[in-house]
């Protein structure tokens, strides 16, 4: 199957984007394994406090962890999937960029060269080349957080059976692996090229 009918599937899979209650309990799966403390309070419910850090996620689909976050400098949503104008309305509100483009692509448009973290989860199964996200995260982020499944075999919308020691090539260290019914958990936070430029 090409890309193209890959992102095809991949949308009709959300079908109205109105019900995303499946995949936003999985994000509080994913979201202290990448290393996100959650808050509770009476107005939120729940949320992550960024703490003033710029952060761009890939592969944002319609309801970005971004969502749940409060005190950033700077939140960038990237997708190369055509999202209703009401999602994109909603992370304007949010104070969220949003740009539809692949993560493969040159993040030029974003006018920032770099940001304090990038944020990877539950996406590079559905895209065309997950080493050349991987690279551009690692370009992009002082630091990468990351959460995936390994192992789960390829199917109509994911293309890519993701293995560990790959995933440890591309992000220039080592995730942490722990057993799921789906296959395999991966995470963890990892340095960026940036962070190393710094030192």
């Amino acid at each position: 199957m090409a890309w193209e009918d890959e992102q095809k599937w991949e949308q009709n899979w959300w079908g109205n984007y109105i019900n995303s209650y499946g995949e936003q309990t999985k994000q509080r799966e994913y979201a202290p394994l990448m290393g996100l403390e959650e808050l509770r309070d009476a107005r939120y419910y729940f949320y992550y406090d960024l703490e003033g850090a710029s952060v761009l996620d890939i592969g944002c689909g319609p309801v970005s962890l971004l969502l749940k976050c409060i005190n950033f400098r700077r939140a960038v949503a990237i997708d190369p999937t055509e999202l209703p104008v009401y999602v994109k309305e909603r992370y304007k509100a949010a104070g969220i960029d949003y740009y539809q483009i692949k993560g493969e692509d040159s993040y030029e448009e974003l006018e920032q060269p770099s940001f304090d973290e990038v944020w990877i989860y539950n996406v590079l199964q559905h895209v065309d080349d997950p080493e050349k996200i991987c690279a551009n995260a690692r370009k992009m982020g002082k630091i990468i957080r990351v959460f995936e499944w390994l192992e789960i075999g390829v199917a109509p919308g994911h293309p890519h059976n993701l293995l560990e020691h790959k995933m440890n090539e591309w992000l220039g260290g080592e995730g942490k692996v722990a057993p799921h019914t789906r296959g395999k958990k991966y995470y963890g936070i990892f340095v960026g090229d940036n962070y190393r430029r710094e030192e």
